[in-house]
């Protein structure tokens, strides 16, 4: 029966109806569970009455200790029963009680009563618990509206931005301090940095400031770290929407620019050039596109449309095509070639042609050759990461500015027939010194290009941060599967490689400090160009160098998505210039 009379208002009883219907339930269900276990194994009667007592006895257990937990807490006689309804959710359950604000981290030793009632001791730190992340989150106006663009030399950048790099606590991190941590896996800057930020407020654990880089790191601890943002520039050709009929959105995306945030890219993305120049948003994924390719790429505007895509490609109903200018003099006709595709280096998505690899099939056909090079049509059958690019190198016929799978990296052949004369580990050292050796960045920003994010054609392309690791369209989780989470946004490019690279890049140049370059500004004035004073951090390493721009080589690989085809649509865009059979390249 429930108790007759008024009840303290904000105290937490279960009356004794409540326990009694709880119990039966736990009963009942246990007593279901033992009657199919006997039916099962054929235990005798005696023995599972047993089991059912024993598990009662836990049941009733459990619940007295619970009930004598909830009544230390004293009941609240201020709380105003309009306050005590609004703390109940529509399905009738109550919403969890707010945690006790942290202390500070590395803080004294207040005493403080965590989940469940814990108390702590002496010294130690209150960690919430961790929070359940919203699947429904999507890119907003508040992102699309922390930095602006700006188009110089044909290219579109951005100004320089704060932005908040998020983790919770890795498994390998626990019991080590933040200098430790900072030391070993935050290389992009210097732990005397770090100690310059801390001083600053800009790393803080559990939302608290860090008062120094002594603290241990214990499980679940939320690491927020403020970093002055840079990002590359891409070309500054428009984005172009070909189609958007409410329930597919086709866009021509140009090459050099990322589909989605991942590595330095946030703004420079297809994505967010949708929003925050189209005000286009809550997107499916259908298919992605390598930073540097250009072509068709398709969103869906709805989860229905996206699944009923997804499964288009899936049973392989989309006939894609593709247009390349490769080295040499392609054969004519027809030529496919089926050798399977293995990945070998998952951080970079690096591939070739494997026994042990994946099946794989490719058609091509010549559409024109100049002497020099060829246009090749390809048309992918299936959808492996780096598909076309690593057929035509098999094929020996590379696409001419390939940066990777163009290489000499590999070998006198460059990999013709499959011949490399290296292990994976020599082939990756030896692409990441001619890389080096030819001061760019083509293979550090195929590392940035997207990793570790399992493609769900269910949810939105804000909510998952998918891939845009291949360079064809593939089905789910196909493209650049298992690489490491360099994408994720907590882990900043290697300083090591960065530093090495800056080394031997002698158009790197450093600004000089501000005393020393009072008597001759015109350096730090020529790289402030345009850029407001916000845009300018006093502990932000990057401010402090000027780099070149890059070049349209550097930004434009010759391989386009041009044609993509369905049972009741057909999406295609213009030839670009250097497909076309008039095309000479240019120094």
């Amino acid at each position: 029966m429930f108790q007759e009379g008024p009840t303290p208002t904000g105290a937490m009883h279960v009356s004794a109806l409540a326990r009694s219907s709880l119990f039966m339930v736990a009963q009942a269900n246990i007593k279901g569970y033992v009657t199919r276990f006997i039916c099962c194994r054929g235990f005798n009667e005696l023995r599972a009455r047993c089991f059912v007592d024993l598990q009662i006895k836990k049941t009733r257990l459990a619940m007295e200790e619970a009930e004598a937990e909830h009544a230390e807490a004293p009941p609240d006689v201020n709380t105003e029963p309009a306050a005590e309804e609004a703390g109940a959710t529509a399905n009738g359950k109550r919403k969890s009680e707010e945690p006790d604000p942290p202390e500070e981290a590395g803080g004294g030793g207040k005493r403080r009563r965590g989940a469940g009632g814990k108390k702590l001791r002496a010294g130690e730190r209150y960690i919430p618990p961790p929070q359940k992340r919203n699947p429904g989150v999507s890119f907003s106006r508040e992102h699309f509206d922390e930095t602006s663009y700006y188009f110089e030399s044909g290219l579109r950048k951005v100004y320089p931005y704060y932005f908040d790099f998020k983790t919770y606590c890795k498994g390998r991190w626990i019991g080590k301090t933040l200098r430790e941590v900072f030391r070993s896996e935050f290389r992009a800057e210097s732990v005397e940095y770090y100690e310059k930020a801390v001083k600053e407020g800009r790393i803080r654990l559990n939302e608290a400031p860090v008062k120094d880089l002594s603290v241990v790191l214990r499980n679940n601890d939320h690491m927020r770290n403020t970093v002055h943002r840079h990002e590359p520039p891409v070309v500054g050709t428009p984005l172009e929407i070909l189609m958007d009929d409410g329930e597919v959105v086709v866009v021509d995306k140009p090459a050099s620019i990322p589909v989605h945030p991942c590595g330095r890219f946030r703004h420079n993305t297809v994505i967010f050039i949708l929003g925050k120049e189209h005000g286009i948003s809550e997107l499916h994924t259908v298919h992605r596109l390598d930073r540097l390719t250009s072509g068709v790429l398709l969103f869906a505007r709805t989860l229905q449309t996206s699944k009923k895509l997804d499964q288009m490609v899936r049973d392989r109903q989309l006939e894609k095509e593709y247009v390349c200018r490769v080295e040499g003099e392609f054969p004519d006709g027809e030529l496919v070639c089926e050798e399977p595709i293995l990945v070998v280096a998952f951080k970079i998505g690096l591939c070739r042609v494997d026994p042990k690899g994946k099946e794989c099939r490719t058609a091509f056909r010549r559409l024109s050759f100049n002497g020099k090079t060829s246009v090749v049509r390809c048309a992918p059958l299936t959808g492996r990461t780096h598909q076309i690019r690593v057929h035509l190198q098999y094929l020996g016929f590379p696409i001419l500015n390939d940066p990777i799978y163009g290489s000499s990296a590999w070998g006198p052949h460059r990999g013709k027939g499959g011949v490399v004369g290296k292990s994976n580990e020599e082939l990756l050292q030896a692409l990441v010194e001619e890389h080096r050796s030819q001061e760019n960045l083509h293979l550090l920003d195929l590392m940035d290009d997207c990793a570790g994010v399992p493609k769900d054609s269910g949810k939105s392309f804000e909510e998952t941060d998918k891939l845009s690791g291949s360079s064809e369209p593939t089905k789910s989780g196909e493209s650049c599967q298992g690489r490491a989470e360099y994408c994720g946004g907590d882990e900043r490019l290697n300083s090591s490689e960065t530093a090495r690279l800056n080394a031997n890049n002698s158009s790197i140049q450093e600004l000089p400090n501000s005393a020393e370059s009072e008597g001759n500004p015109t350096q730090a004035d020529a790289a402030s160009q345009k850029l407001p004073p916000q845009s300018r951090d006093h502990l932000c390493s990057e401010c402090k160098v000027v780099r070149p721009d890059p070049t349209n080589k550097e930004l434009v690989m010759y391989l386009h998505a041009l044609r993509y085809k369905g049972p009741d649509f057909e999406y295609s865009t213009r030839l670009p210039d250097w497909a076309k059979e008039d095309w000479v390249e240019t120094d």
